[in-house]
């Protein structure tokens, strides 16, 4: 496997972690351009898995993806005991992996609705 040996833009990461997610069938993969709204990040990537035990392998996929593959390392990880609301802050991109009950909760994409959205793999 072919190992990036430069920093990858937003867009490629936000992309590499859309294609991790969908190979372990996440549900309702969207991608938020927050370029024009946030300072601190530029996409979000929200996906869903039916449960616990998915959002895991969703994060656990994501994580070994970029690792071995892009040779990128999150700087922060929350939420993966509990599996719920699994956070990982790649800086320019932040991944949310939620359960559907949780992500019902916080409704992150009706928080951030001004921005623009991509729908992944439909």
């Amino acid at each position: 496997m072919n190992q990036t040996t430069h920093q990858p833009t937003a867009e490629q990461l936000a992309s590499w972690i859309a294609d991790y997610a969908s190979d372990v069938k996440a549900i309702d993969l969207v991608q938020l351009d927050l370029r024009e709204v946030l300072g601190y990040t530029d996409y979000f990537v929200i996906s869903s898995g039916n449960t616990d035990r998915q959002t895991k392998a969703i994060h656990d996929r994501i994580h070994e993806g970029l690792k071995k593959e892009h040779n990128v390392l999150p700087r922060r990880v929350e939420g993966v005991a509990e599996g719920r609301w699994i956070l990982m802050d790649y800086t320019d991109v932040v991944v949310h992996v939620f359960t559907p009950e949780a992500r019902e909760f916080y409704r992150l994409e009706q928080l951030w609705g001004e921005a623009p959205r991509r729908a992944v793999g439909e």
